[in-house]
């Protein structure tokens, strides 16, 4: 696939362009050469823990927001009754049908989503703007969001696999059988490379969009908060600016969301032709068949969203402050 050695050339140079500036900074002055190093390894590890965290924490919302946004959909006979009225419902009914263990179907590969993508999101985002300006006092709304996108695209790409496997099991839920890895081998033996980086195109637009939008909407928020005097640099500041973000994100992604679900539920089948062949496709089908469903699940993918950040910047805040 095309777009990989292009991902990777892009993430060589980031890596490269990262260790450049860190060796200039040492000839500019021990303060900024300092800052410059912590970056070398700090945003990528507090991202990845606090990820894994938030993920735990709000997942049984993010499956409930999976069986919603599947459903209903008149050209997929395995998905075409409406079982679910809403995200409360759809708790209860999962909860009562098949277990409460159910709502964690896909946590294994979602925990190892978090643990990639999250890692190396926060990671690159944190670097990149490092590249840029060298104070956080000199940020701008647009260098964040250019830094966003860029960290979005790359992360969710090299995750994508992680993804379809979590997507599957929290859509078909106790019906999944095997273990993750068996999945993935089975994934990869039926509908070969393709069937895991299924779904990589909307996965890496709704990354580029989430991204780009949350992470500068929150250093924005947060930065005008401190600056204002209004608040300090405290946990009240870090929620206030999480919550704004979640909000912005769920705004900005719920379409592309909805999309992207569906194309990475579609299974490979010979002879069988893929229901949606890409976002635009997507959503003009959902349109014809199903009206205005572009913003199907929006509750619990706000819901979802909203307590998401707010956990994953409070643990990243606090872990940012360790002495280490």
């Amino acid at each position: 696939m095309g777009i990989f050695p292009g991902i990777i050339l892009i993430f060589l140079r980031v890596k490269f362009a990262t260790a450049a500036v860190i060796v200039s900074g040492h000839q500019k002055s021990a303060t900024v050469s300092h800052e410059m190093s912590g970056l070398n390894w700090k945003p990528f590890v507090y991202g990845g823990l606090a990820s894994i965290v938030a993920e735990f924490g709000t997942f049984p919302v993010d499956l409930t927001k999976t069986r919603l946004q599947v459903q209903g959909q008149s050209i997929d006979v395995r998905f075409k009754e409406i079982k679910y009225r809403g995200m409360f419902h759809a708790l209860f009914r999962i909860y009562k049908e098949e277990g409460v263990l159910a709502l964690y179907s896909g946590i294994a590969p979602a925990l190892l989503r978090q643990a990639s993508y999250g890692t190396i999101k926060i990671g690159i985002y944190q670097s990149l703007k490092r590249l840029f300006v060298e104070r956080l006092e000199d940020e701008t709304l647009l260098i964040n969001m250019i830094c966003g996108v860029v960290s979005g695209v790359i992360s969710s790409a090299i995750a994508n696999p992680t993804d379809v496997l979590k997507i599957r099991m929290q859509a078909q839920g106790s019906l999944f059988q095997g273990s993750m890895i068996g999945s993935f081998i089975d994934i990869y033996q039926q509908e070969g490379t393709r069937g895991l980086w299924r779904g990589v195109v909307p996965t890496a637009q709704r990354a580029a969009i989430v991204v780009g939008v949350e992470l500068p909407v929150y250093d924005i928020t947060k930065k005008h908060l401190i600056l204002s005097g209004l608040m300090g640099d405290t946990i009240l500041t870090h929620f206030v600016s999480s919550f704004t973000c979640g909000l912005a994100g769920a705004l900005a992604s719920n379409p592309v969301d909805v999309v992207r679900t569906r194309m990475m539920n579609q299974r490979a089948i010979v002879g069988h032709v893929d229901l949606y062949k890409g976002t635009l496709d997507g959503i003009l089908k959902m349109w014809k068949h199903e009206g205005f469903a572009l913003y199907k699940g929006f509750w619990p993918n706000w819901l979802r969203l909203g307590p998401w950040n707010i956990i994953f910047f409070i643990t990243y805040e606090q872990l940012k402050r360790l002495q280490i």
